[in-house]
Parts: C-alpha cells; structure tokens; sequence
C-alpha cells in the first residue's frame, strides 16, 4: 500500500487532525528490521490501556485486578493486522489447524532501561524475538523488540542475548494478565522465537493489513 502520509495533502491534514495510530502513523520505511511502534501501556500503570479502534484515542480497558504489571513498554505496530497470512504461520509452527487471526495490529513489547512515564507516544525500535501466544483459538503473537539507541538493549540483536529472567517476567505476564477468579486461563505460549521468525511475521501481518484495508487506500487516494 501508498503510504499517503507523504502525500502532500496527507502532510497538510497531519498539520490539522490527530493521525489515527493503527492507520495514519508509517511503520518505517526500514520495516521489518527498525519500525514505528505506538506505546499504550507503560510499567507504572495500574489500568489497561488500549486503542479505540474507531476513534483513535487512548481508553481505559480494564482496571488490572491483581498486582501484575506489565514489565516494559508495551503497543502495536501501526499498519498490521493479524489475518490470514499471521493465522497461517502460527498453524505452520504449531500443527494447530484451527486458528485464526485476533484481528487486530500485531502487539509489541519494547525494553528500555529508560523509565518512560506515560504512553501514548510513538517510538522507533529493533525486533528481536516473540512469543507464539495463541488466545482461545486465536493467534495473538507479541512481538520483543529494543528501543532504538537505548544504552543498555540496542546491541540486544537476538531474544536469546537477553537474560533469562527479562524473558520469564515477560512471559508471566502474558500468561496472567488476562485471569478472572473461578476462570481458566484461555492463553497459551508454545514457542519463544528469534529475531528472523519476528521479521517474517511483522512482514506476513503488513500484507494482511494490505488486504485488509485495500479500500482505505483507495478512499485517500480520492482525497
């Protein structure tokens, strides 16, 4: 797809409207390797965040229950969606046929050793790795990445150079986050993967946005 933020009249309405997250903010011209993530969630927040898809503003998801927190920065990747083409791979990985994609941008969690106090900003940042979560039936892949020249992670080229217990604190809280009193969890985590996995899923959920949104393209090539 055009990327018509760089269309002369999509950089005049950036100067007037908020560009919606997920549609209007470029993945990078460096994508999958270096790509534009947009933050919801930072470690000090006792609330889920997340993006309402219609309007493009932050919500507030639900209160978390328990004292878990998420242990580094944590959104999505602007122009994906995990489709066919997502659902596809995690079938591929897992021998699971009955998959599907979740339908929404693909997540990400970003480390820095930065204390970053709120989200809803955009930063620049390196794959590295993922966990193949599947989520009552769906794929739900989250992406590890590093913050751009942060001092501590920027050499971080793999998720298997990042210490064992960053990966655990990560994992845990995927696999709790989303627990109810009385109810079973309904999350699972069957592979940690590698940066080369990461890419290739970041560039299968980019063509099922393109397919997705085929017609969004059509709409601003009208404007």
């Amino acid at each position: 797809m055009a990327n018509k933020l760089m269309d002369p009249i999509g950089r005049l309405m950036g100067l007037r409207y908020k560009s919606h997250p997920w549609h209007g903010v470029d993945i990078g011209p460096e994508a999958p390797s270096i790509i534009t993530c947009f933050i919801e969630m930072v470690p000090t927040d006792t609330v889920k965040y997340e993006v309402d898809k219609v309007t493009g503003y932050l919500k507030i998801d639900r209160p978390q229950k328990y004292s878990n927190f998420v242990p580094a920065l944590y959104g999505f990747i602007p122009q994906t969606f995990a489709g066919e083409s997502v659902a596809q791979m995690c079938v591929e990985k897992t021998g699971n046929i009955d998959i599907t994609g979740d339908g929404d941008p693909v997540d990400i969690c970003i480390l820095t050793e930065k204390d970053i106090s709120h989200g809803d900003i955009l930063v620049r940042a390196k794959p590295i790795g993922g966990f193949r979560m599947i989520d009552k039936n769906q794929a739900d892949d989250k992406i590890i990445a590093v913050l751009k020249n942060d001092v501590v992670y920027e050499n971080f080229n793999d998720i298997s150079e990042v210490p064992h217990m960053v990966i655990e604190r990560l994992r845990h809280y995927f696999l709790t986050y989303k627990d109810m009193t009385g109810n079973p969890s309904n999350c699972q985590i069957t592979h940690i993967y590698g940066v080369e996995e990461a890419q290739e899923l970041i560039r299968r959920s980019m063509d099922d946005y393109k397919r997705k949104f085929e017609n969004l393209d059509t709409l601003l090539s009208m404007v």
